[in-house]
C-alpha cells in the first residue's frame, strides 16, 4: 500500500463532513426500502429500469452483491472510520484509555440491546437473534476499540488474522453428508447451492450455523432454533470486526498530514485492490464473495466498495469544499442512531396509515402497483422532516 504519514498536531481533524454524508447515504439506502422497488418490479417484467432498481433494493440471494448489500457494510465500516476521531476528542477532554474502553463496552452492550429490541417488535417474547446491523456491530465494537491505540501495522496483522482464521474455520469444517436440504430452510429449487471446496460456505450448513444451532437455543425461545431464514449467523460479527478495522485504517489516511490528492489516491488504489482481490480469490474457488455469512473475500469486494465510496465524497466534499448538495444527507449521517430506530419502528405504522387514509384516494392516480412508491416517498418524507427537525434543534441521539 502506499504509505502514509502519521497524523501530527497540526493535522488534526475534530469531524469530517465526507463520514456524516457517507453515513447519511447508507441510511438512506435502508430507508428507502419502504419503496419496496422490488415488488413494484415483479408487477412490470418490461421495465428493466424498474428491474435494475428492484435489484439493487434487495439483497442477492447468495453469491454476489447490490448496492443494498452494502447498507451493513456501509455501516460497519463507518464504525471504524468514526473511532480515531472519537478517541481523539476524549482524550483532549481529558478521559483516560481506561474510562474510554470501558465507556465503548458499555456503548457496545446497549447496541446490542437495541438490536434485540428492534428484532423483537411484534414479537410474543424477546427474540434474541444477533444478526441485526446494531447488534453485530456492538458484538466487535469493545474489541475494536480496544485496538483503537495500536500502531496501522498491527491492525493490518490483526486484519489479515482475522480473514484467514475465519477461512480457515469454514474450510476444515466437514461437508454434510447427504441431507435433505428442506431441513434447513433451502428450497429444492433454490438453485444457489455450491459444490466442491467452495460447498463449505453452503447455507445453513456451515460452520457458523453449526455454532448457532448451539448458541441460539441457550436463550429462552418459542421453539428450538433450526436455522435463520436468510442464512445470517451469530459469527459473522467476527469478519464485520475487520470491515471496522479497515474503516479505522482509513480514518488514520484522511487524518494523516498529507494533501488531499494523496489520500484521496491512497483510499482509491487500496479500493482497488480489495475489490479485485476479493473477486480474484472467489473466481478462483478459493472461497465465494457471499454477505450474508460474511465471507473474508465479502470483506475484501465491500470494504473496497466502501473505499471508493469515501473517496469520492471525501474529494467533492471536505477536499473541493462542495457541500450543500449532501446536506440531506448530513442530517440523516449526524442521526444516524436516531434514523435507524425511527425508520424499524415507524415504517410500517406510517405505511399502514397511509393506505388507511390516503391510498384509496391515490389509487385511481397511480394504480396499486405503483401505490409502494408513492407511500414509500411519503414515510420518507415524514421520517427525513423528523430528522431535520432534531437537527436544527441539535437533538442528537447518541450511545
Amino acid at each position: 500500500m502506499p504509505p502514509v504519514v502519521a497524523p501530527t498536531p497540526s493535522a488534526v481533524i475534530s469531524r469530517l463532513a465526507t463520514l456524516d454524508a457517507f453515513r447519511g447515504f447508507v441510511m438512506i439506502l435502508m430507508m428507502a426500502e419502504v419503496m419496496q422497488l422490488a415488488e413494484v418490479a415483479h408487477a412490470f417484467p418490461n421495465s428493466r429500469i424498474l428491474a435494475f432498481l428492484g435489484f439493487h433494493q434487495s439483497h442477492v440471494e447468495w453469491i454476489g452483491m447490490s448496492l443494498h448489500d452494502i447498507i451493513q457494510p456501509g455501516f460497519s465500516f463507518l464504525v471504524g472510520a468514526a473511532l480515531p476521531f472519537s478517541i481523539a476528542a476524549r482524550e483532549r477532554q481529558g478521559q483516560s484509555e481506561a474510562r474510554i474502553i470501558a465507556h465503548a463496552f458499555k456503548r457496545a452492550l446497549i447496541l446490542i440491546l437495541i438490536g434485540f429490541f428492534l428484532r423483537s417488535i411484534g414479537k410474543p417474547l424477546t427474540y434474541f437473534t444477533f444478526e441485526d446491523t446494531l447488534t453485530q456491530i456492538g458484538l466487535g465494537y469493545g474489541l475494536l476499540v480496544l485496538l483503537g491505540w495500536q500502531s496501522r501495522r498491527v491492525l493490518w496483522i490483526v486484519f489479515a488474522l482475522i480473514l484467514i482464521g475465519y477461512w480457515l474455520l469454514f474450510a476444515l469444517y466437514p461437508l454434510p453428508a447427504a441431507f435433505d436440504a428442506s431441513t434447513v430452510g433451502i428450497a429444492k429449487d433454490w438453485g444457489h447451492q455450491l459444490t466442491g471446496f467452495a460447498a463449505h460456505w453452503n447455507k445453513n450448513t456451515n460452520a457458523a450455523h453449526a455454532f448457532d444451532l448451539w448458541f441460539l437455543n441457550l436463550f429462552p425461545r418459542e421453539q428450538p432454533f433450526a436455522f435463520n431464514d436468510g442464512g445470517y449467523q451469530t459469527l459473522n460479527f467476527i469478519p464485520t470486526l475487520a470491515t471496522m478495522i479497515l474503516g479505522a485504517i482509513a480514518a488514520d489516511v484522511l487524518r494523516a498530514d498529507t494533501t488531499p490528492f494523496e489520500k484521496v489516491k491512497w483510499l482509491a488504489i487500496a479500493g482497488t485492490i480489495g475489490i479485485a482481490s476479493g473477486l480474484a480469490l472467489g473466481w478462483l474457488g478459493v472461497c465465494p464473495v457471499v454477505k450474508r455469512i460474511w465471507t473474508p473475500t465479502w470483506v475484501l469486494v465491500s470494504g473496497g466498495v466502501c473505499a471508493w465510496i469515501l473517496a469520492l465524497l471525501y474529494a467533492v466534499i471536505d477536499w473541493q469544499g462542495w457541500r450543500r448538495w449532501a446536506f440531506p444527507l448530513l442530517v440523516i449521517g449526524t442521526n444516524s442512531i436516531a434514523a435507524y430506530v425511527l425508520t424499524e419502528v415507524l415504517r410500517e405504522p406510517l405505511r399502514d396509515l397511509f393506505k388507511a387514509h390516503i391510498g384509496l384516494l391515490t389509487t385511481p392516480l397511480v394504480g396499486v402497483a405503483v401505490q409502494p412508491i408513492l407511500s414509500g416517498a411519503v414515510v420518507l418524507a415524514i421520517l427525513w422532516t423528523v430528522l431535520l427537525q432534531m437537527h436544527r434543534r441539535g437533538i442528537f441521539l447518541k450511545v
